[in-house]
């Protein structure tokens, strides 16, 4: 009996989850991306499998999920990984409340969570900064990747394992009767064809992406050149004004208490959308941002003064010696408005659209490509 057959459109980790989804259930998969390789908000991040972030239920389990896959391909693939945990830090009283309320929360979600004193985060994690130091939350779930290296090392795997195949520098004009059209004379038609292609699927279906509450998000980060004179930094490390971003932490009674103290304090980083992070990938690079600009149409140029607020901002939580900044770049990826967290609907039959996984996607995409699928095709 001959297989079904799908195709994937848009190389990113959505359209790779996706296309190992499909390949699971015994489908024939084709993928197809208009780059030569993956070059949008796929490689573009800190490579942080994140579930502390998620809330508890659904989406804190679809990240665990997730993690388990990435372990799995990493490992596979021999790209670098490291189940390294996060570590927020508090260098306020409001902070530290919060976090203490946290960790409880946590707990309570059988997270596995630690409170550490600032004198325990100094003899563990030596480049966090101690001046004014009052503690922190460790979480054991996170893991890294290098964006660009797992990005790059999946499509072989999926290739070697499930016969995916891979079609590069091929633009998709339109999609018809369950038929993908490129260019003038190539279709290739499918029984499933899911749209993968982040923040450019509105170019396939302009009347669609008019309808949904969306917008885009820019963000820009930096990147040092390797570090390898000095201990590693240990864990992905974060500063006070991460706990405003992630929606698990809203869960804290008392973060509107430093709300209120971050928006009379940090009022430039608020309006930006700034909150510090600070990554290292194996070759000894750390990965350092970001800021969160909305809108349909962005500036194409990147800001020095908000790479500097960045910047400025991490000194007051790491340390992690001289360094020398080597790259620095900008992402823009799809975020809904409604506080939806993914967008997944058929705009004709047998197509489907993946997308608008904000900036989780590195966290929650394996995990989300297996549930739809499997609605799918049950």
């Amino acid at each position: 009996m001959q297989k079904r057959s799908a195709i994937v459109i848009g190389a990113g980790i959505v359209g790779l989850a996706t296309a190992r989804a499909l390949a699971l259930k015994g489908f024939s998969v084709k993928v197809f991306d208009r780059s030569l390789q993956a070059c949008g908000a796929s490689v573009r991040n800190f490579g942080m499998v994140w579930p502390v972030g998620q809330p508890s239920g659904i989406l804190y389990q679809r990240a665990l999920r997730s993690r388990e896959v990435w372990e799995q391909a990493a490992t596979a693939t021999g790209a670098w990984f490291e189940a390294c945990g996060s570590l927020h830090v508090a260098c306020n009283d409001e902070e530290w409340v919060v976090l203490q309320e946290l960790e409880s929360i946590f707990k309570a979600e059988q997270r596995n969570v630690q409170l550490l004193k600032a004198d325990a985060i100094a003899q563990q994690y030596n480049h966090v900064n101690t001046n004014g130091l009052m503690g922190g939350l460790f979480s054991a779930d996170e893991m890294l990747v290098d964006p660009r290296e797992a990005i790059a090392a999946l499509p072989a795997l999926l290739h070697e394992q499930y016969a995916v195949e891979f079609y590069w520098n091929k633009c998709v004009t339109y999609i018809a009767d369950q038929t993908v059209y490129i260019g003038n004379n190539e279709e290739h038609e499918a029984d499933l064809i899911f749209v993968c292609s982040g923040a450019d699927f509105e170019t396939l279906y302009p009347e669609e992406f008019s309808k949904l509450p969306i917008t885009k998000c820019k963000l820009q980060m930096l990147r040092t050149a390797p570090i390898t004179d000095q201990p590693r930094i240990g864990t992905a490390v974060c500063g006070g004004l991460s706990l405003l971003h992630y929606n698990s932490f809203k869960a804290a009674p008392s973060l509107t208490y430093l709300q209120e103290k971050m928006e009379a304090e940090m009022k430039p980083y608020l309006e930006l959308g700034i909150h510090v992070m600070a990554a290292q990938n194996g070759k000894g690079e750390i990965t350092i941002g970001d800021s969160h600009e909305y809108g349909l149409t962005f500036d194409p140029f990147d800001k020095a003064a908000v790479n500097t607020l960045i910047l400025d901002y991490l000194n007051t939580f790491l340390q992690p010696g001289t360094i020398s900044i080597a790259e620095t770049w900008h992402g823009i990826y799809p975020k809904l408005t409604n506080g939806d967290t993914e967008i997944f609907f058929s705009p004709d039959p047998g197509v489907y659209i993946l997308n608008g996984v904000g900036g989780a996607g590195m966290t929650l995409s394996f995990g989300l490509a297996e549930e739809v699928v499997e609605q799918v095709v049950m």
